[in-house]
């Protein structure tokens, strides 16, 4: 089996660096590293060419189109039979690859999907949303479980690996942004093939480096979700919807002692249980306090940001006409 690594970057050459370095340090090194420039100011080029000796690898530049048809142009130029995706933000410890060999070989997969984690050389506040974005508190803990939500489960492009087959009978990605690994992960399922998570292919996901950057993310994953639906209205789910219902319960708060004080005690008792539990959680995993204490601010970050990006874009489609798809806008990355 020939392993292709597509790794599309935009404007972050050091964290690519950190990624290249993990790559090199593999058991078993990918046979080939395709990294793809998405039309960025800050180039990797330099970055990539330190590489060179290391790892089979090629460096492609073109013009800003988003990660999802960057995600493509690696496709079409890959050589490997498996195909793996990450984000530039990524470290990858040095079993991955030995793992997903193995797991392929007695349980094959067309298309799957690892966890994410939180490094030891972590900053706390990368731990702290590291754990907010992996727990059940947060319906974040869902996408790295097993037991997924409607039962099959969705691979995710930030840590994913499908079969060059499956490339080949559905094409890459139709959406660059706004939810285009979800849209992608559907259409996989729909021709049949099978995925599933390898619980040991984890990767450390470095995400954010601070709550405003956190917060615009999520608000961005807000709108993904709404986007999503206008092609397949079923993937909006009920537990999508807990992140908007927090947010609108958080903002009304203030308002319910007008109607009975009892109301906002029961409101300002349940938040701070739902503190508690985060708090003792995360601090029980990460052991530290601090870490825990960060927990409770980035797991509030993550539900307001989500459920104002769902909302905004939800009531932007309430207004749309009817028939109305998307085909991929023209928005920045989320910074």
């Amino acid at each position: 089996m020939r392993f292709t690594v597509i790794i599309p970057v935009y404007n972050r050459p050091d964290e690519l660096d950190e990624l290249l370095a993990s790559l090199a340090a593999q058991t078993r090194v990918p046979d080939e590293v395709l990294v793809i420039e998405d039309g960025s100011t800050n180039r990797s080029d330099t970055v990539v060419d330190r590489f060179r000796g290391k790892l089979n690898i090629h460096y492609h530049f073109k013009p800003n189109s988003g990660q999802g048809f960057t995600r493509n142009y690696g496709f079409q130029r890959a050589t490997g039979d498996y195909f793996v995706i990450f984000d530039s933000d990524a470290l990858v410890p040095p079993h991955y690859f030995k793992t997903v060999e193995d797991y392929l070989n007695t349980s094959w997969l067309d298309a799957y999907g690892g966890p994410d984690a939180a490094h030891p050389n972590f900053t706390p506040i990368q731990k702290a949303i590291s754990y907010s974005m992996t727990s059940p508190f947060t319906t974040g803990g869902i996408r790295g479980s097993k037991k997924n939500l409607g039962g099959t489960y969705h691979p995710r492009s930030f840590n994913m690996g499908l079969s060059r087959k499956v490339y080949d009978t559905i094409g890459g990605y139709k959406i660059s942004r706004m939810g285009e690994d979800i849209e992608f992960a559907i259409r996989i399922i729909e021709n049949g093939f099978r995925t599933g998570l390898i619980p040991e292919a984890f990767i450390y996901h470095k995400r954010r480096t601070n709550f405003l950057q956190f917060f615009r993310q999520l608000r961005f994953f807000g709108r993904s979700r709404i986007n999503i639906s206008r092609f397949y209205p079923s993937e909006l789910k009920p537990v999508h919807f807990f992140p908007a219902v927090f947010t609108l319960g958080l903002l009304l708060l203030p308002f319910t002692s007008l109607i009975h004080p009892w109301l906002f005690g029961l409101g300002a008792g349940l938040l701070v249980l739902f503190s508690l539990a985060i708090l003792i959680d995360a601090t029980r995993k990460e052991k530290s306090l601090q870490v825990g204490l960060l927990s409770v601010v980035a797991a509030f970050t993550q539900l307001t940001g989500y459920g104002i990006g769902l909302l905004t874009e939800g009531w932007k489609k309430l207004r749309e006409p009817k028939h109305h798809r998307e085909t991929g806008e023209a928005i920045e990355y989320p910074s």
